[in-house]
């Protein structure tokens, strides 16, 4: 390393002040993966800066896995540094450099927590009856997801091939006409917990690192014919973009707000002092064009009552293991967080690029952003999740 020194300076209105600090995994030009944080539209190198070899990993599974405790210290260290000049071999522009998958995901696990997207895709489905299943507002409805097929923000998504139900009733195989993008949060697992142990609410903090922008992308047409009665499988496991940042929960203290009513009470195990909601605003784009605002605020259950409810029947979690909120819309048709929403099962067309459209065509790229409070009296921004999709590989 050399002798130089830099100051990082980051403008006022900067969504990545020292209060915010995402953790990334990135290269320099022509170097190998490590992990950084962002501060300002630069990166720090955290081999670099701290000489410890668990940052000189492609991943930061092992970091995580030192324990709340540890973390709070590097976040600390981190920002007292970041208030003098550092090591110039140590500061990377963000253009210059190459991101990847933050974590080596073990497993992932999607919910549908909430309320007005649920009760949106039960007026869709079911017209005629009541929109929420009977269990919606007594447990979060989760599943399982494809943990292989999450990719880092940026990664290209191909339309996915499967069966569809044709007008005749019968099935047919072929790419999905009805390609479609979820805005989520996903929450990702610093601590492990012990197999058969559940993880109560109040516990939330001492197993999760922090949130990362999700966009779980969906085939509806394959998914509506395969859907029962297991429930989401090819129509959903072909791609799940994440973020390539993670902000961790220390920057997101002034985002936390109160749940909306939940009615019926939970279940005792389900209700703890730390089932509080996050005041995170989304921004999602189609080809440039702003056409959703979903208010993360709106969501019905808690991402502690994800997890608690996750590990309720003693399923553990390891570090890097994500879980997501489902998507998140909110009561007004500018605050739907699915295209399926947007367009009412493409009976609405939204205006894109002055055009009509309803789902996704070969080409169009989505990006979706997002702003909290910040500890500092001014947002922070959760970096971005975006993807391009590519034409189907048709048999």
């Amino acid at each position: 390393m050399s002798g130089a020194t830099v100051r990082v300076d980051v403008p006022d209105d900067s969504l990545f002040g020292p209060e915010n600090m995402p953790y990334g995994v990135f290269a320099p030009p022509g170097g190998e993966f490590r992990a950084g944080v962002r501060l300002g539209d630069s990166v720090l190198d955290l081999p670099a800066l701290l000489d410890d070899p668990v940052f000189a990993r492609p991943d930061l599974n092992s970091f995580l896995a030192q324990g709340p405790a540890a973390r709070r210290v590097v976040r600390e260290k981190l920002r007292e540094l970041a208030e003098s000049p550092l090591p110039a071999d140590a500061v990377h522009a963000v253009e210059a450099i190459r991101m990847t998958l933050p974590v080596r995901i073990g497993d992932y696990v999607d919910f549908y927590a909430s309320i007005d997207h649920a009760t949106n895709l039960g007026r869709l489905f079911r017209p005629d009856a009541e929109p929420l299943l009977p269990n919606w507002r007594h447990l979060p409805v989760g599943y399982h997801g494809r943990a292989g097929t999450v990719v880092v923000s940026g990664t290209p998504v191909v339309r996915p091939c499967g069966q569809h139900r044709t007008d005749s009733g019968t099935p047919e195989f072929g790419p999905s006409r009805r390609l479609d993008i979820e805005a989520e949060l996903g929450f990702v697992v610093g601590t492990a917990s012990r197999r058969g142990e559940p993880v109560p609410v109040d516990e939330f903090a001492d197993h999760v690192f922090g949130v990362a922008l999700v966009n779980d992308w969906s085939a509806r047409d394959i998914q509506a014919w395969e859907y029962q009665p297991l429930g989401p499988f090819l129509g959903k496991s072909f791609a799940t973009s994440l973020s390539a940042w993670i902000t961790p929960l220390a920057a997101l203290t002034r985002a936390r707000v109160p749940l909306p009513p939940q009615v019926p009470k939970p279940l005792p195990y389900l209700r703890g002092t730390d089932d509080t909601g996050l005041d995170i605003a989304l921004t999602v784009t189609w080809n440039g064009d702003t056409v959703s605002r979903p208010p993360y605020s709106r969501m019905y259950w808690s991402p502690a009552q994800m997890l608690a409810h996750l590990t309720a029947n003693g399923a553990s979690i390891r570090p890097g293991d994500l879980y997501a909120s489902g998507t998140i819309s909110g009561p007004e048709p500018g605050q739907r967080g699915s295209f399926i929403e947007l367009s009412w099962g493409g009976t609405e067309p939204v205006i894109v690029g002055g055009a009509e459209r309803t789902f996704l065509a070969d080409g169009d790229e989505v990006t979706i952003t997002a702003t909290a409070p910040g500890t500092a009296s001014r947002p922070i921004g959760l970096g971005e999740v975006r993807g391009t999709v590519l034409a189907a590989h048709e048999p």
